[in-house]
């Protein structure tokens, strides 16, 4: 059976959806079967395409919708809200 699960985060690091950020996002997204979608407003991205991702011009303070379908999509969504909420780990060193 397809499902089909959703979630909104916001970006929390301090540059947004940059490069290094949409290649981790695109990265984890491929990970999983399901089709991943991204949503910034009224426009969308592939969550598997780092160039789509960019696309969205999603800066601090951005609220991204993360919609999955597919056999694991709450488990494909779940881990990318985590990455978001995580700030891609950029404080880290």
């Amino acid at each position: 059976m397809t499902s089909f699960f959703e979630m909104e985060v916001t970006l929390i690091n301090e540059q947004g959806l940059h490069l290094r950020t949409a290649q981790q996002f695109a990265k984890v997204a491929s990970r999983f079967d399901s089709e991943i979608e991204v949503f910034n407003g009224n426009f969308s991205a592939n969550g598997k395409s780092f160039m789509n991702l960019i696309a969205l011009l999603a800066y601090k303070g951005t609220v991204l919708k993360i919609r999955a379908m597919g056999e694991d999509a709450e488990e494909a969504v779940s881990a990318l809200v985590r990455l978001v909420k995580s700030g891609f780990s950029e404080d880290k060193k």
